[in-house]
């Protein structure tokens, strides 16, 4: 008997069925982790589950497998988690329309000055540094790429945070912050006080208040899209003093000139 051509049960092509259950897994896994947006705090597993309306087995399996991923972390010794590591790299990964148009200007900046010129973005309550172009100086400050830093007591995170309300501030950080050097600000009251004048002039400065030996500049703008990003010029003391006025200038000009490339001005 000869076979007919046309038959849709012997010449279809099996199809891959889809599980459900893995379906549900990543979906309950992507819901776990949108529940931990903007907790900088984080959250016990408890109040996960009750927020997802899961039992608390379920997701205490779905932070364990998170947390060997870097997803999420443990954010104090009460059993509470946040969102980890692993997703700020991911998040920095992304190439905005601002960062390339910023890396020309950096560049130019960095052959001015002599000084290493960086591009960071706030994301939650750190500033992360997604580009650099490294100065001229055989002695600079870096900070490692896709690496979170504090936005209370670096040049950049304080340019970023005069751009958002008090009210914005205190959700995003809280009132109280850590202490990386004696010259940290660990308050939201001296935060506040010390935002002020960046709120006028548009530039930040940090002396040595997250690490000894480094002070730095910034400034900051948003892109197309509203996310805060930051160009700072991270310092050794020795020389800060003589290059700081030189600096904020030329950094106010590369930030008038992207906010015009960008439409924003």
């Amino acid at each position: 008997m000869r076979e007919r051509a046309n038959d849709p049960v012997r010449n279809s092509k099996p199809t891959k069925q889809r599980n459900p259950s893995q379906i549900q897994v990543i979906s309950r896994a992507a819901a776990v982790l949108r529940t931990l947006e903007n907790e900088s705090e984080g959250l016990s597993l408890g109040a996960i589950a009750q927020r997802l309306d899961l039992p608390r087995s379920t997701i205490q399996r779905i932070v364990g497998a998170l947390e060997a991923e870097d997803l999420l972390i443990a954010a104090s010794p009460k059993a509470r988690v946040r969102l980890g590591p692993a997703l700020v790299r991911l998040a920095a990964s992304v190439e905005t329309s601002a960062a390339k148009l910023a890396k020309p200007l950096m560049i130019q900046l960095a052959k001015e000055l002599g000084e290493t010129i960086d591009l960071s973005v706030m994301a939650r309550d750190h500033a992360v540094f997604i580009e650099r172009v490294i100065g001229s100086h055989s002695v600079y400050a870096i900070a490692a790429i896709a690496a979170h830093y504090p936005l209370h007591c670096t040049a950049n995170g304080r340019a970023m945070l005069a751009e958002l309300s008090d009210a914005d501030i205190e959700q995003r950080i809280g009132r109280s912050y850590e202490r990386r050097t004696a010259r940290s600000l660990t308050n939201f009251k001296d935060l506040i006080a010390a935002l002020r004048p960046v709120r006028r002039s548009g530039v930040a400065y940090s002396y040595e208040e997250n690490a000894l030996g480094v002070c730095a500049v910034g400034v900051a703008f948003r892109d197309t899209e509203g996310n805060l990003l930051s160009l700072s010029v991270p310092v050794p003391t020795s020389r800060f003093e003589e290059l700081k006025k030189q600096i904020a200038q030329r950094l106010l000009e590369a930030k008038g000139l992207l906010q015009r490339r960008l439409g924003g001005g």
